[in-house]
């Protein structure tokens, strides 16, 4: 139940178990879930006339970690305008003054889906690939401000059904070069790049094999590497792919090194037998052609042990799986503007970081909240829509799930990991394993064609 709150300009209403202080000019809020470091839910925007969603930070002020993360986000929400990456439309506080200051409102466009689900859809190729390209531009921009993202992931992947991909929550983000030692414990583990897990240190790389295991998890229904810890995790990754070389090893500090080599050596499985044909949709019809061999070439490119033999993200862009889509205005959108680098470095207290935030916050409600601010706060920090290429026809995300045409029986035949001459693996290894995609255009259920404004490519 709302209720009125000192201000003309806010009300304050419950949503779940959470108390929202907000403007006016948002409305009719529905509850979304927790998101990174924040409670999060949908309303309605009667200035701009469009659905959002509120992310209400949560209690960014209780110590040093979530008060620095609450900086970094904001500082980078508002540094970053790539279309690619989650917009910050608005940015405000209830409280007027450093002594009450306790709250920060973030406000964004709302979204349809997470990649979560759209894992599970019957993804084509063109599907696939699309969202794979936009992933890649938004990582690219991030990387051209020396942002690397760390916590790439499935639920930190936003979607709309007509294949428009954000990523969103950069409340781990690091800039690239920090020269203390890096933490392992800054991402799912599931996606956690390998010089992570052993504590080599870390370059934009470590984006490139998150994007990897989720371009994997698409092809194969479930997680890759589904570890129950960081030494499980490395297991799960060199049984799969190979011990790597020892060329890798002496790279390694001397204990993990120890470590590393005293586990049993694992040839690894060619990626033609961990991703088979028969896991992938048919071969794209259309001038494209896009296919497994391609989309396999480039798992296999991406999923490398040694950051240094990994594919680049500039190379990513240019394999033919994925530059089927390549615009300049995306792949080269203008850098972000500039960061201050040794954010990551300053060691402050709780009130510090909390005054830095309030000024931050102040700053931008002074450009964007204000009476003669820049539209009230109606800013949209987006790049306009761009006129849609020849080649990118309507595209909408399926409503089905996957489905497969091969009878039940045909399970173990067709599971890449279960022929009687290859060495036996763990259970955990083949879960997620899909049997068959669906080849039938009955398995593909399409909604109706995109009408709106913004068409991107194919469906």
């Amino acid at each position: 139940m709302a209720t009125p709150s000192n201000s003309s300009l806010f009300y304050t209403v419950e949503v779940g178990d959470t108390r929202f202080t907000i403007l006016r000019r948002y409305t009719n809020l529905k509850p979304i879930g927790p998101g990174a470091q924040g409670i999060v839910c949908a309303a309605y925007d009667s200035v701009t006339q469009q659905n959002v969603v509120i992310k209400k930070l949560s209690r960014p002020f209780q110590n040093v970690t979530h008060a620095k993360r609450a900086y970094r986000e904001f500082k980078l929400m508002k540094l970053v305008n790539h279309k690619n990456i989650i917009g910050l439309l608005n940015a405000f506080t209830p409280q007027k003054s450093l002594e009450e200051f306790q709250d920060v409102y973030l406000v964004m466009e709302l979204m349809d889906a997470n990649l979560c689900q759209v894992i599970q859809m019957d993804l084509d190729h063109e599907r696939m690939s699309y969202l794979l390209y936009q992933m890649l531009c938004g990582i690219k921009h991030l990387h051209s401000a020396g942002i690397i993202h760390r916590d790439l992931k499935p639920s930190n992947i936003v979607v709309k059904s007509d294949c428009t991909l954000k990523i969103l929550d950069f409340g781990l983000a690091r800039t690239a070069g920090t020269t203390f030692m890096m933490t392992p414990y800054v991402v799912t583990r599931y996606y956690r790049a390998p010089e992570v897990i052993l504590g080599m240190g870390y370059t934009e790389n470590v984006d490139i094999w998150s994007v990897g295991c989720i371009m994997g998890e698409m092809i194969r229904g479930g997680v890759l590497f589904p570890g129950t810890d960081h030494i499980d995790q490395w297991n799960k990754i060199i049984e799969q792919l190979g011990t790597p070389s020892q060329e890798f090893m002496s790279r390694l500090q001397p204990t993990v090194r120890n470590y590393v080599e005293n586990r049993p050596r694992y040839p690894g499985y060619s990626f033609d037998r961990l991703f088979p044909d028969v896991l992938f949709p048919a071969e794209s019809t259309d001038h494209n052609r896009l296919k497994a061999s391609q989309a396999r070439d480039l798992l296999s490119r991406m999923l490398v042990i040694d950051p240094e033999r990994r594919i680049s993200v500039d190379d990513a862009l240019m394999h033919p799986y994925i530059n089927v889509w390549y615009d300049e205005t995306e792949v080269n959108a203008p850098a972000p503007g500039p960061y201050d680098h040794s954010v990551d470095d300053r060691e402050h207290t709780v009130d510090q970081w909390k005054e830095l935030i309030y000024k931050e916050v102040m700053e931008y409600e002074m450009v964007h909240n204000s009476p003669g601010g820049a539209g009230a706060g109606a800013r949209l920090v987006l790049p306009p829509p761009t006129a849609t290429p020849p080649r990118r026809p309507p595209m909408r995300l399926p409503t089905g799930t996957r489905t497969s045409t091969a009878p039940t029986t045909d399970r173990a035949a067709l599971n890449p990991l279960s022929s009687p001459s290859a060495p036996s693996l763990p259970p955990s290894h083949l879960l997620g394993l899909r049997t068959a995609h669906a080849q039938s255009p009955s398995a593909r259920i399409l909604v109706p064609a995109h009408t709106g404004a913004n068409p991107r490519g194919r469906v």
